[in-house]
């Protein structure tokens, strides 16, 4: 696969794609991202990402790149890439402003889209603990795939330190959330749930698609229930990982359970 990203409108060697550096996203994490998942050439749910990324920059109040340039983009990119299997990023910035906070007056986004390929093969199960960081679902910024990642990598990097495979986040409410980059769903007296965005979860296009399909339905689950949990996976617009225990409560996986929810997220 080339080495070519898509950057305001142009194909570029990655070696010559350049951000400014008085960009806000680079600067201040002004700014926010979708990943997307590439199946045999296309983009299954390319409408679902771009329509949450429009409901993310008018959060954010600002300008959405038009989605038939997007789409048009993303087309070019993966021909000339010619990659078959694996993930778009496309991440959107303010683009440069003032030194300061305020942005300008009218602000000229920064739009990148690259492209990774990979082997799309059934992740190993993980093991899970609780982070000490919280996700804030009353806050509208809990909604949109900010570029500010902090609290998602500080995690993450806690677990790593802990022998731990990924970190389990509550919200300020105190029940759980998700994981560092995916919702998580929980098995839990034969029924399969996911944490409510009030709680902190992410409004994610995979827990979306489960959520219309009636796979599954919201649910608060508080520390204390873990142990009332007899199943859990972590999932994302990319793969569906099952989780061996949290916070060290084993978890069997319900082999069949698994077979469904992958032949509905990913059918071949």
């Amino acid at each position: 696969m080339s080495a070519i990203v898509w950057l305001n409108g142009r194909l570029l060697d990655i070696a010559d794609a350049h951000i400014a550096p008085n960009d806000r996203g680079f600067l201040l994490s002004d700014g926010l991202f979708e990943t997307i998942r590439v199946a045999n050439g296309q983009t299954p749910h390319l409408a679902r990402h771009l329509a949450r990324l429009g409901e993310g920059c008018a959060i954010l109040r600002l300008p959405a790149p038009d989605r038939t340039l997007l789409t048009q983009a993303i087309s070019d990119l993966l021909h000339v890439t010619n990659l078959s299997d694996g993930s778009l990023r496309l991440t959107v910035t303010r683009g440069t402003g003032p030194r300061g906070l305020v942005p300008p007056a009218t602000p000229h986004p920064t739009v990148l889209i690259q492209a990774t390929a990979s082997t799309m093969s059934v992740p190993a199960p993980v093991r899970l603990g609780l982070s000490r960081y919280r996700r804030d679902g009353a806050s509208q910024l809990a909604r949109v795939k900010s570029l500010a990642c902090l609290p998602s990598v500080m995690s993450r990097m806690e677990a790593a330190a802990a022998g731990l495979d990924d970190a389990l986040l509550l919200g300020t409410t105190g029940a759980v959330a998700e994981a560092s980059a995916a919702n998580i769903l929980f098995l839990r007296e034969g029924r399969l749930q996911t944490p409510l965005i009030a709680d902190g979860a992410l409004p994610g296009t995979s827990r979306a698609r489960l959520l219309d399909g009636s796979f599954c339905m919201e649910g608060r689950l508080l520390p204390q229930d873990l142990k009332t949990v007899t199943g859990a996976w972590l999932v994302n617009a990319l793969s569906l990982t099952a989780i061996s225990s949290i916070d060290g409560h084993d978890l069997p996986l319900d082999a069949e359970l698994d077979r469904r929810l992958r032949a509905f997220l990913f059918p071949a």
